[in-house]
């Protein structure tokens, strides 16, 4: 499959519109949410291990370590939240199909999931590694 119908398949996989979009893996461990108009995404991971990709700031009073956000310009940061719970989004991301949206771009792998801006920042989300750049 060419890399712009798996870039198409994905769109129609998770619903996209100019209003937003929301998907999850295929294991649901992992769910997005985004919106197109103002090219950011933010994800959310249920289980993981280890650090959080980045300290917690000392000022969250929730959830940390579990939540990413991403926009069309600068580094991915890790966001406060509320608990992560296993989605149920019926728009899957499927294990290895690519993703544009507006100026951001995501990969689903058995991996984990990859988010990157055009600047080349971006976040990798798994069960084992979570990073941001």
């Amino acid at each position: 499959m060419s890399r712009l119908a798996a870039v198409y398949l994905f769109a129609v996989a998770t619903g996209a519109s100019a209003e937003g979009y929301g998907f999850r893996t295929p294991t649901g461990n992992i769910y997005c949410n985004g919106s197109i108009e103002a090219s950011e995404i933010r994800c959310s991971i249920v289980e993981r291990s280890g650090s959080p990709a980045m300290p917690d700031t000392g000022t969250c009073s929730a959830f940390w370590g579990h939540h990413v956000r991403l926009d069309r310009t600068g580094p991915a940061r890790v966001v406060c939240g509320e608990a992560p719970r296993k989605s149920s989004y019926t728009d899957v991301a499927p294990y290895g199909v690519s993703a544009g949206f507006a100026e951001i771009n995501c990969r689903s792998e058995k991996t984990g999931l990859q988010c990157t801006n055009r600047e080349g920042h971006g976040f990798l989300l798994s069960r084992k590694e979570q990073r941001v750049w």
